[in-house]
């Protein structure tokens, strides 16, 4: 290839690959979000744990806590199907919202306490589901 050819693909192939590896994960994938409860002394149950959001074939649910500026999962993927229903339980120490990127975009705002909410998400792809204050992502659901 002549040098004038090399020189107009150079920033063709940077840029490509930059896009490449800003789409790429770095192959560590986080756990699946987890809940705890605790035992009869108060103490942390391991076995108690659960490894995945629950499912069935209807709805998928997680849980999210939030203690001061701290949520529980923290930008962890779940897993959805198109039209699939998310019951998102929130058991919050104050009241907030939360902003899923969806189109449209839904607000889902929480009391202090334990709440319920459904959404659905009717297009595949990645949505974000994030708190503003704190600015954080709490969830990334996965729409297939």
């Amino acid at each position: 290839m002549s040098g004038r050819v090399l020189a107009r693909l150079a920033p063709v192939v940077l840029v490509l690959a930059a896009a490449l590896s800003a789409c790429g994960g770095d192959g560590d994938t986080d756990p699946p979000a987890t809940s705890q409860s605790p035992s009869a002394d108060g103490d942390t149950d391991p076995s108690a744990t659960s490894q995945s959001p629950s499912t069935d074939d209807d709805t998928v649910a997680v849980t999210v806590t939030r203690e001061g500026d701290s949520f529980t999962p923290n930008g962890e993927r779940v897993e959805l199907g198109v039209d699939q229903t998310l019951v998102l339980t929130i058991d919050a120490d104050e009241a907030g919202e939360l902003h899923v990127h969806s189109t449209p975009e839904q607000d889902i705002s929480y009391e202090a306490g334990a709440s319920e909410h459904e959404i659905t998400i009717d297009r595949p792809g990645v949505v974000e589901v994030e708190s503003h204050d704190p600015d954080l992502i709490v969830l990334q659901l996965e729409v297939r």
